[in-house]
């Protein structure tokens, strides 16, 4: 492998700050990543509500990763916040003033960034692209304006990195072209390690934002609800959002707190134990592109239970879990119920798998042979 250590600018629509603490930290880790073979410095900006009349600037090193963050006013004038915009990213290029190659996430609207590069500097760049708003179920909302600079930010790109082979048809239908390579996101492998359990109860967990739009927390507990009343034996866990939205739906179920948990924003670091002592993971989403969580699933040796949706299939060993309709309530309420007497794959080789498909070193070899073609 060539060697040639490069100064990569990570150019980012979404990243966690503290208006959205995890927003993009898909995106964060895929810098982590590359962060172990070369120079990183990440730039990304974003509206804040409490801000009126200022830019404030956030600089740190995390994780190897030189991260720039500028807070710029809330405003619905568009003019206003281009203003804002390009003043911050004024004052930031001063501070990162000689990169190699860029980096982009999230193309819309970030891109734009880019395209100056490109166009005025002779700066390449490739894309890393997350955003579910392509799939068709989706793109509707799209307006002109976006998807015109869509298309040109697309066109003028080296590689088009989509982290599932679904995105990219997806983003192709809609229109956008250039040369696609999709690269699949990044599990820390060296953290989530399967560690021996054996719970005498069903222990199922699930773990996301919790927006019942796309996850459909509400179908779960409907499938909790059945289950309860057929007296089976289970607990569940919900990690990563609020339990209010879902006082009602649980009050109505007459769902039991020892055996339903909701447990607030926590660590990266305290939601392994959790996942590491459950026996399944639990997705039901209505759509999706390529979850980290099924990934860090699997590299815990923990099965799944998820709906076909996005790309998940596409990284989803036949004995790694089972999939189902989105919706099927019925589905998932057998797979749950029968999930005891099936025969999955062992953690050691679901590990292995996660290690050779998204771990750190794979991710960043990956991204390192693009960028060397690039130059």
């Amino acid at each position: 492998m060539d060697t040639k250590k490069l100064h990569i600018l990570f150019l980012t629509s979404w990243f966690p700050s503290r208006v959205f603490p995890v927003l993009g930290d898909f995106i964060q880790r895929h810098a982590e990543a590359v962060a172990t073979l070369h120079q990183v410095s990440l730039v990304h900006v974003i509206s804040d509500p409490n801000l009126k009349h200022r830019i404030e600037f956030e600089s740190k090193v995390q994780n190897g990763i030189q991260i720039h963050i500028a807070y710029i006013p809330y405003t619905f004038s568009l003019l206003k916040k281009l203003y804002w915009y390009l003043k911050a990213y004024h004052q930031i290029f001063k501070k990162v003033v000689s990169f190699d190659l860029i980096h982009l996430n999230k193309l819309y609207a970030s891109g734009i960034v880019a395209l100056y590069f490109k166009f005025f500097k002779g700066k390449k760049y490739l894309i890393t692209e997350h955003w579910s708003g392509y799939q068709e179920i989706n793109n509707s909302n799209i307006g002109k304006i976006e998807k015109w600079f869509s298309g040109l930010i697309t066109s003028q790109a080296s590689y088009i990195c989509p982290v599932t082979q679904h995105l990219a048809k997806s983003m192709i239908k809609f229109g956008l072209k250039g040369k696609y390579f999709p690269v699949p996101n990044v599990v820390n492998t060296d953290l989530f390690v399967p560690k021996t359990h054996q719970n005498d109860t069903l222990t199922l967990i699930h773990i996301s934002s919790l927006d019942d739009s796309i996850k459909n927390i509400n179908g779960i507990l409907n499938v909790l609800g059945r289950l309860q009343q057929s007296n089976f034996d289970f607990k569940m866990y919900f990690l990563g959002g609020t339990k209010e939205p879902f006082e009602k739906k649980i009050k109505l179920l007459q769902l039991k707190d020892e055996q339903v948990q909701f447990i607030h924003h926590i660590p990266q670091s305290e939601i392994l134990p959790f996942l590491q002592n459950a026996d399944a993971f639990i997705l039901f989403s209505n759509y999706e592109n390529l979850p980290c969580v099924i990934l860090e699933s699997f590299s815990c040796g923990i099965p799944v239970i998820s709906t076909r949706v996005g790309g998940i299939e596409e990284y989803f060993p036949e004995d790694f879990g089972v999939l189902i309709n989105p919706k099927d309530e019925s589905a998932l309420a057998h797979q749950i119920l029968n999930f005891k007497s099936k025969k999955w794959a062992d953690s050691t080789t679901m590990h292995q798998y996660a290690n050779e498909q998204f771990s750190q070193a794979h991710i960043a070899k990956t991204y390192h042979d693009l960028y060397i073609k690039m130059l």
